[in-house]
C-alpha cells in the first residue's frame, strides 16, 4: 500500500533507554501525516526520517502518561519556530487539553499554524477524522488512567477501469465514473454491459489499530475487528506476565491473543519494558498464539499496513 505507511518512531515504555525511545508513530496516508501519541524524542526522530511538519495536520494522545505525551510540547513548539501554517488538531482526553493550554501559554503563544483541541472523552467511541479517502475513530483501552486506541481506515476505493475493454465497448467518457463505482454499462443496442468485465478488484483498503496501553481485554479485538494490522503493546515477555494486568498492561502473548480474536492479518509489538533486551523472543512467543505475519516495532521501521 505506498498510500498508507506507518512509520515507528519510539517503540520503548516509560522512559527513553539506550536501546528505545518512548511510544511516537505516524502513518503517512494519501498525503497527509497522523501521529499518534508522542513521547519524549520524537520530533528528533521525526526529523530523522524526513518526514514533513507540514504535512502533519493531527496528533492523537491515547492517555496522560508522560511516555506518551511528553513530546508534544516541545513538538509543537519546534513547529512553530519553522513557522508552520495551517490547521493543526491534537486530539486529547480533558485533563491533557487543559494542560497543553497551559503549557503553551507559557512556552509558545504565537504560532503560525492554528492549533486546536478535539476533546475525547474517557471510554467513548467515535469518528474523530474523516475525509474522502479514509477514517480515524478512537475506542475505549484498558489501562490504569483512561486511555484511548485508534483505528485509522481507508474507505473502499473504486473499482480501477479496464482500458482494455472500454475501448472494446466502446464506453463513452462520460459512463466511466458510474462504472468505477460499481454500476454495468447498458450499450446503445441495448446490450448490459457487466461491470465485472470493464473494472478490477481494487486493493483491499488498509486498516490499522493503535493499542498504546492496555491490558488483554476481548472488548478491544471487537472494536477492532477486522483490522488488517494491529499494533499492540507487549509490554512484557511470559517471564514477567504476573506483572502485566496490575499494571495495566500486556505481553507478548497477549497482544497475539487480541490479534488472532480481531481477525488481523500482522500484528506489530512494541512499547517493551527496559528489562526486555531480545524483541525476537517476544515474536516466538507471540507466535504460539496467532500464525499471521508479526513484526517487532524498532524506531526507523517503516511498512504498509
Amino acid at each position: 500500500m505506498p498510500d498508507f505507511k506507518v512509520h515507528i518512531l519510539g517503540c520503548g515504555s516509560a522512559t527513553p533507554t539506550a536501546r528505545h525511545r518512548p511510544a511516537c508513530q505516524v502513518v503517512d496516508a494519501h498525503g497527509k501525516l497522523f501521529m499518534f501519541d508522542c513521547g519524549e524524542c520524537a520530533q528528533l526522530e521525526f526529523r530523522h526520517q524526513s518526514l514533513k511538519f507540514s504535512r502533519l495536520g493531527h496528533i492523537f494522545i491515547s492517555h496522560m502518561h508522560g511516555d506518551h505525551f511528553l513530546g508534544l510540547p516541545g513538538l509543537l513548539s519546534t513547529m512553530a519556530l519553522h513557522q508552520k501554517d495551517g490547521e493543526l488538531t491534537v486530539h486529547i482526553h480533558p485533563e491533557g487539553a487543559a494542560l497543553l493550554r497551559r503549557i503553551m501559554d507559557v512556552l509558545c503563544r504565537d504560532t503560525g499554524y492554528t492549533l486546536s483541541y478535539d476533546i475525547i472523552q474517557p471510554g467513548e467511541t467515535r469518528v474523530l477524522y474523516e475525509d474522502r479517502s479514509l477514517t480515524v475513530s478512537t475506542f475505549p483501552l484498558y489501562h490504569r488512567v483512561p486511555c484511548s486506541g485508534f483505528f485509522i481506515r481507508e474507505k473502499q476505493p473504486r473499482r480501477p477501469l479496464r482500458a482494455d475493454m472500454l475501448e472494446h465497448y466502446d464506453v463513452p467518457v462520460a459512463a466511466r465514473r458510474a462504472i468505477a463505482e460499481g454500476a454495468d454499462y447498458t450499450a446503445p443496442d441495448g446490450r448490459v454491459i457487466p461491470n465485472a468485465w470493464l473494472t478490477r478488484d481494487p486493493m483491499p483498503p488498509a486498516s490499522y489499530a493503535y493499542c498504546s496501553d492496555t491490558m488483554r481485554d476481548e472488548r478491544v479485538a471487537r472494536a477492532v475487528s477486522g483490522v488488517r494490522t494491529i499494533y499492540h503493546e507487549s509490554t512484557y515477555d511470559d517471564a514477567q506476565a504476573f506483572k502485566a494486568a496490575p499494571r495495566g498492561h500486556s505481553t507478548a502473548r497477549d497482544a497475539a491473543i487480541i490479534a488472532r480474536m480481531a481477525g488481523a492479518q500482522t500484528l506489530v509489538l512494541g512499547h517493551y519494558s527496559k528489562t526486555i533486551l531480545d524483541e525476537q523472543a517476544l515474536v516466538a512467543q507471540a507466535a504460539e498464539e496467532f500464525d499471521g505475519r508479526i513484526t517487532a516495532a524498532r524506531e526507523g521501521l517503516v511498512f504498509n499496513a
